[in-house]
């Protein structure tokens, strides 16, 4: 007999792997994920927020940010918004397990004021960032949010060189 997890993250002796609960689990992972996504706006911040636990931790590792509040993470996207123009996003993949959702994406922006607390360029550079978020999850929500930041100038064709999927989607802004 082995171990495994039921839909609440408890321990399952009876050995098999019950495939509904954890496709459930995860669709409610993916959902809390899709909503946070959704809702990261000025507007909306508050719903984006929502989803996290109250005691959540926001990484950010390449600008050496830890942050261990809901208001301060809020604060911190506000600030982030604030600073730049987003001219297209381009998912280029998701996928989750019972405990993780990982997302991975390209921000193409400019950078229009210094709210992006120790970024690597100037503001008036515009850059592409590719993004990978790692989101611990529990019960539904999100306990934990690393986002590994790869900046590059939009301009720099040796470094930027992703290798897109057929299946990414891109939004182009105005």
């Amino acid at each position: 007999m082995r171990a495994t997890f039921d839909e609440w993250g408890e321990i399952n002796m009876s050995g098999e792997i019950d495939t509904k609960s954890r496709e459930a689990v995860i669709a409610v992972n993916l959902a809390a994920v899709e909503q946070h996504f959704h809702n990261e706006n000025p507007d909306c911040i508050d719903k984006a927020v929502e989803v996290y636990t109250d005691d959540i931790v926001w990484e950010i590792p390449a600008r050496g940010l830890v942050l261990r509040d809901k208001e301060a993470v809020k604060r911190e996207y506000l600030g982030i918004f604030e600073s730049m123009q987003v001219h297209q996003i381009t998912n280029l993949y998701r996928f989750a397990t019972e405990e993780w959702v990982f997302d991975d994406s390209i921000f193409e922006i400019t950078l229009t004021s210094d709210g992006f607390r120790n970024c690597p360029f100037p503001v008036g550079t515009r850059c592409s960032m590719r993004l990978i978020h790692a989101f611990e999850m529990r019960d539904g929500k999100i306990c934990r949010e690393n986002g590994y930041e790869i900046w590059r100038r939009a301009d720099d064709t040796a470094r930027v060189q992703d290798d897109i999927p057929e299946c990414a989607t891109t939004e182009v802004f105005s």
